[in-house]
């Protein structure tokens, strides 16, 4: 597929926000539980709810570039019935008017703000769900109809947010609130495991052949002769929507390369700075820019790889 980079920036700056948004939360149902937090982490929490809007806000915007007329988003909305990407656009419409809400009832230490922030909690994963369900829906793209998209889509947002949530409690120079570094580390780990297990899924995998495409069985009956069906002619002689948007190529060495960069970048650099560092705010700054970058290289290789089965039909004998 061909990587589209508004929609690349936007999965990566929202899906951190709404995870930042999530441990915000969890912050606060400790501080509940220990008697409400302290005067002193309060600028913890303004810097985090901002930061988590501005991320989000950040990532609405830039998915309407991608459009070809973005005064049309608010079409997004008419198919919430059927459509994951009309449910996405509720949900983070639904996720600003309550991070609104949340944010208005903490500052007044209102008792209904551990509900605002339960509903808070659940919207911010259905709304990274819903944006991978988008991809992992699609029976015509192999590489994304696997349980590997929504869990890594939801790890990705959990460890950016976490890294946030853990380099301004350290800027702020706040005594209480979430430490996160242990689950962080757990969810570095099992983020490497899945990373790992779904690049030995599609490494040798062939999901659809031309002979499949044309209801061909590769192994003939007894008795009789089969062969391999292939094209002759794609039936056309320049570029088409179809080419152009499904037909981007990648050569094997370079994804081999950016795979490395990208396991590198989201898991084992971070890891080791969270083992070896202090978690002191400039640490903590290289580990979340570390994770952010690999983040954007691991959702362009989400693109870049991912190969539609119309490409059968336009010159290549398998997907």
């Amino acid at each position: 597929m061909k990587p589209a980079l508004s929609v690349i920036f936007f999965t990566v700056s929202s899906g951190a926000g709404l995870g930042l948004a999530i441990w915000l939360v969890l912050a606060q149902w400790g501080w509940a539980a220990a008697g409400g937090a302290p005067a002193a982490d309060q600028s913890l929490l303004r810097a985090a709810g901002v930061a988590s809007m501005v991320l989000v806000i950040a990532g609405l915007m830039s998915s309407t570039q991608h459009l070809a007329n973005p005064r049309n988003a608010w079409r997004s909305l008419a198919r919430v019935r059927t459509s994951w990407l009309s449910r996405e656009a509720l949900c983070a419409l639904l996720w600003l008017a309550l991070a609104l809400l949340h944010g208005v009832l903490s500052q007044r230490g209102s008792a209904f703000a551990v509900w605002s922030g339960a509903l808070l909690l659940v919207v911010s994963v259905a709304t990274v769900v819903c944006t991978a369900m988008i991809y992992a829906c699609l029976r015509t793209v192999p590489r994304w109809r696997t349980w590997h998209t929504p869990v890594i889509y939801l790890l990705h947002a959990l460890l950016a947010g976490g890294l946030l949530w853990a380099l301004l409690r350290a800027a702020t120079g706040a005594a209480g609130g979430l430490s996160n570094g242990g689950m962080l580390l757990s969810l570095l780990a099992l983020t490497l495991t899945v990373t790992l297990l779904y690049e030995a899924k599609f490494s040798h995998r062939v999901a659809a052949t031309l002979n499949e495409a044309l209801g061909v069985p590769m192994q003939a009956p007894a008795g009789h002769v089969q062969g391999r069906v292939r094209l002759l002619d794609t039936g056309h002689a320049h570029r088409t929507f179809l080419t152009q948007e499904f037909g981007f190529v990648l050569a094997r060495d370079h994804a081999r390369r950016l795979r490395s960069v990208m396991v590198l970048l989201t898991t084992i650099l971070p890891i080791v700075l969270l083992l070896l560092a202090p978690p002191i705010a400039p640490v903590l700054a290289v580990a979340s820019l570390l994770f952010l970058a690999g983040a954007l290289v691991q959702r362009w290789l989400f693109f870049a790889q991912a190969e539609h089965v119309v490409r059968l039909y336009h010159g290549q004998s398998r997907v």
